[in-house]
């Protein structure tokens, strides 16, 4: 067991509180590092590390910023075995799943790293003979990087790689659950070049450490991935600041099933959207929307599927669904199972593990309720491996079920008709929609995000995570050598 400080200006050093807390491991209980639970102190000394080294990251030429982050993917690389079972241990993925939550971090930084050639601005011709306009982007200061347990490599390296090559600076806090996994990023990035100060890490609470960094005045700008009450939360409290703040956060998305698809494929991707990660993705197919003539044929199908899934140590490679992240997840999905028994029919699982090496983790039984929309677990967010099956009677029908929610993350439709595909791409109210694929499975070098309770219209990965980091500004270059006066026509 390792025992780590918090990481400022380039050195692991001690927290003010002198107060540590344990990431323990959802698999078997191990402990498998402590860290410091910081303070609003602590965030104050990685401020300032942050606004010193400011100025000569902002100088630094963008392909330079861009050449440590690909040297960051090269160690990546280099320890994705490590890293995949680093990620499995403390979240409780199945090892392909933390592998390959470690190759989309290899993957966005590789790519992020070479937006350091391009950064584009644009050119417009003026109004005005002999002048010259253009836009470009700039830093935006000191930024503030909050995020979930679920995707300890990918989701930190998304929000560490968009700031970094925009040329801002870093205050980061990890979730407390997964705080190891990103130490691990931050002792890659130091390897790879990384100046001191450029980015700090303090982990703690999100009263203590997390809202000090959303309400600190010198943190320009907040990115965070969570709930939705929290994000509400940080959107409120940084608007005192007139701050811009990107979210990410919840997801119920349906995968549609109509009468002409390929059964085959509609369950394997919904057994993959529903139970990968347990379900504990923003992108999870929690909902299942099938077309009443199939409905009974593709629900058996599923059942049977789902009834043969191996349960037990993720770092088993033979095992299908590993734990849950911790005790408090698994009693609030365990809560959401007790509201699904009284309102819809239990067709599978909505059990614990129990016994042997079950009970010294946190497992939970794939779980399938057939359900009428409306319902609690039809629309609220469980974040665990808990599917609604909903019946629906038509094409439109299905649409409107899956409209018919708070959230707009991502949605999938199979279907062999073109035209029931097109119509489904403009009509579903998500930011991602799949065709003949889970609703899970996005690629770094387009937008991520969603619509409605999702979040706040903001974008992260492809180009879309540079306007995250990055102010606008525009230019214009008079070479007349006379006063010129847009918009103003002189009369005789």
């Amino acid at each position: 067991m390792k025992e780590y400080g918090i990481y400022i200006n380039g050195k692991w050093v001690p927290s003010e509180s002198g107060q540590v807390f344990e990431t323990v491991s959802p698999i078997d209980g191990k402990v498998l590092a402590t860290f410091p639970k910081g303070t609003a102190g602590d965030v104050h000394r990685a401020i300032d590390a942050a606004e010193a080294a400011f100025p000569m990251w902002k100088r630094t030429p963008a392909p330079k910023r861009g050449e440590i982050l690909l040297r960051a993917a090269q160690l990546m690389r280099q320890y994705k075995q490590e890293l995949g079972e680093l990620v499995t241990s403390e979240m409780g993925k199945v090892i392909a799943e933390g592998k390959g939550d470690v190759q989309e971090a290899i993957d966005f930084m590789e790519y992020i790293s070479g937006e350091g050639r391009r950064m584009l601005g644009e050119t417009t011709p003026s109004e005005l003979p002999n002048k010259f306009c253009m836009t470009l982007r700039q830093p935006i200061g000191v930024v503030g990087c909050i995020t979930p347990w679920n995707f300890p490599m990918a989701i930190p390296t998304w929000k560490i790689g968009a700031a970094l090559i925009s040329g801002n600076t870093i205050v980061f806090k990890p979730s407390s659950l997964t705080p190891l996994c990103v130490a691990r990023l931050i002792e890659i990035l130091e390897e790879a070049g990384l100046p001191p100060g450029v980015i700090n890490y303090v982990t703690g609470g999100g009263g203590s450490v997390g809202m000090e960094i959303v309400k600190n005045p010198r943190v320009k700008a907040i990115s965070f991935t969570g709930g939705v009450p929290t994000g509400r939360e940080i959107y409120a409290a940084a608007a005192q600041h007139l701050k811009p703040v990107e979210l990410e956060l919840g997801g119920k998305n349906p995968q549609i099933v109509m009468e002409d698809a390929n059964f085959d494929l509609a369950i394997e991707g919904v057994l993959f959207g529903a139970f990968g990660t347990a379900g504990q993705r923003c992108t999870a197919t929690s909902r299942l929307i099938i077309h009443e003539p199939v409905y009974d044929e593709v629900l058996g199908r599923l059942i049977e599927r789902t009834r043969n899934f191996k349960i037990g140590n993720p770092l088993d490679p033979r095992i299908d669904v590993g734990p849950v992240a911790d005790q408090g997840q698994r009693d609030s999905i365990m809560e959401y199972i007790e509201i699904g028994r009284g309102e819809a029919n239990l067709a599978l699982g909505g059990e614990q593990c129990t016994g042997g090496e079950y009970d010294k983790g946190y497992y939970i039984q794939p779980t399938i309720f057939e359900t009428e929309h409306g319902s609690r677990i039809s629309k609220e967010e469980i974040f665990g491996p808990v599917l609604s099956v909903i019946k629906a009677k038509d094409f439109e029908d299905a649409v409107r079920i899956a409209n018919d929610i708070e959230y707009g993350l991502s949605s999938s439709i199979y279907t062999r008709d073109v035209n029931l595909a097109f119509r489904a791409v403009d009509m579903l109210e998500t930011g991602i929609t799949y065709i003949n694929a889970p609703t899970i499975g996005a690629e770094v070098h387009l937008p991520f995000g969603g619509t409605k309770n999702t979040g706040n219209g903001g974008r992260e990965a492809g180009t879309s995570a540079i306007d995250e980091f990055t102010e606008i500004k525009t230019v214009f270059v008079d070479y007349s050598n006379r006063l010129q006066k847009a918009q103003i026509v002189d009369e005789l």
